[in-house]
């Protein structure tokens, strides 16, 4: 359901005046039913990724003027704008009332109202409306959108270890979407794992945490593709593991096995996502040679004896 507008939104209503003139997401649709000259647009920008009403034209709240050629020649013609919750519309809508605009209508409560009600929305992304809505949050940021959120659904992640480091690397990689995770583990699930193995809850003691972790990420996010290996890696089929996978992340507490990952994605050529947590301490990295990069190597040539690494 739309929310209540706020008392700012109720003063830049009341400060338009009678100039603004909103109409009701049904009253929007009986229009779009039964008018054919009416043109409609969206004022919202990025947002158009996650769907629009059928029909509309993208015009940016800031380019209306500029792109005016988009608009009806005839300024009687009705024009019905629309943005995310109906604020934005409201001043679009004020901008073509002073260039002349004689027939446009707001719709209250925006594109959200709009889907809220179940009326029909139109993509032109590979996502499905249930994708659009749960990885909005990732293409409204500039570093992601909509190419970035489509890379990660694409993207083959191995993480290897499902422990106090695995669990929330793999909680997080699930629920941002990346289309198959391996997961890597040859342990059960104990008790006193529970304070920090967020994946993994009481009913799990005894379980393997393969498999209690791949039915955690598929309540979480059911999108993701689990693949595990009951394995302990070893130079003898960790490339046999990594072959299909596209990043290795290292969520494991043994040195030795970290400095094989960090051999293996040097021959593989696969980027090293190494990390490491030890009580309130941790370090993280990326190490990619192929790019050009240092190795783990480069930073200790030779792995200490593992008594003497804490974990």
């Amino acid at each position: 359901m739309a929310t209540e507008r706020s008392q700012s939104d109720s003063e830049l209503l009341k400060s338009m005046g009678e100039s603004v003139e909103e109409i009701s997401v049904e009253e929007a649709h009986r229009l779009l039913q039964n008018n054919a000259l009416l043109t409609v647009i969206d004022v919202r920008g990025r947002e158009g990724v996650f769907g629009h009403i059928k029909g509309a034209k993208f015009i940016e709240i800031d380019n209306l003027e500029e792109q005016k050629d988009k608009l009806p020649t005839d300024k009687n013609l009705p024009v019905l704008i629309y943005c995310a919750s109906g604020i934005l519309s409201i001043q679009a809508m004020k901008i073509m009332k002073n260039m002349g605009y004689q027939n446009v209508r707001s719709i209250r409560g925006g594109f959200n109202a709009w889907r809220d009600l179940g009326y029909k929305v139109e993509t032109d992304s590979i996502f499905t409306e249930d994708q659009l809505l749960r990885y909005s949050r990732n293409m409204l940021l500039e570093n992601i959108g909509k190419d970035g959120q489509e890379r990660l659904m694409n993207a083959r992640v191995l993480l290897v270890g499902a422990g106090g480091l695995g669990c929330p690397a793999g909680l997080y990689l699930a629920a941002s979407g990346v289309g198959t995770l391996g997961i890597v583990d040859f342990d059960t699930v104990e008790l006193s794992n529970l304070n920090r193995q967020v994946l993994h809850g009481v009913a799990d003691v005894g379980r393997l945490k393969i498999d209690s972790a791949k039915d955690a990420i598929n309540r979480i996010n059911p999108d993701v593709n689990v693949i595990t290996y009951q394995d302990r890696l070893t130079a003898r089929n960790v490339f046999d593991i990594f072959e299909d996978f596209d990043i290795i992340v290292d969520a494991t507490d043994s040195i030795k096995t970290k400095f094989l990952l960090n051999d293996a994605c040097f021959f593989a050529g696969k980027p090293y996502i190494f990390g490491g947590a030890v009580q309130f301490m941790g370090q993280a990295s990326v190490f990619y040679p192929k790019e050009g990069g240092p190795c783990l190597r480069c930073m200790f040539p030779k792995p200490p004896p593992e008594n003497l690494v804490p974990t």
